[in-house]
């Protein structure tokens, strides 16, 4: 999860990624950060993310991406 909210934290935006559960719903996230956010969960948890779950409720919050995440990798 702490790599997560480094990436996150690594857009410069002014959120609190910790608690805060709708990036994608309040326009918080630009489809460029989304794309960015996608290449540097790829890269850092060594996945691929395919295009079935790019959809906002995997990008909302930073719990959602983890969740994400850790189900790409058992798979």
């Amino acid at each position: 999860m702490d790599e997560i909210l480094e990436i996150l934290e690594g857009l410069d935006l002014d959120v609190d990624f910790e608690t805060c559960d709708t990036l994608v719903d309040d326009g918080i996230l630009a489809s460029l950060d989304i794309v960015s956010i996608i290449a540097e969960l790829s890269e850092e948890f060594d996945i691929t993310i395919p295009a079935r779950d790019i959809v906002p409720e995997n990008f909302n919050s930073a719990e959602a991406m983890y969740a994400m995440v850790r189900r790409l990798m058992d798979e």
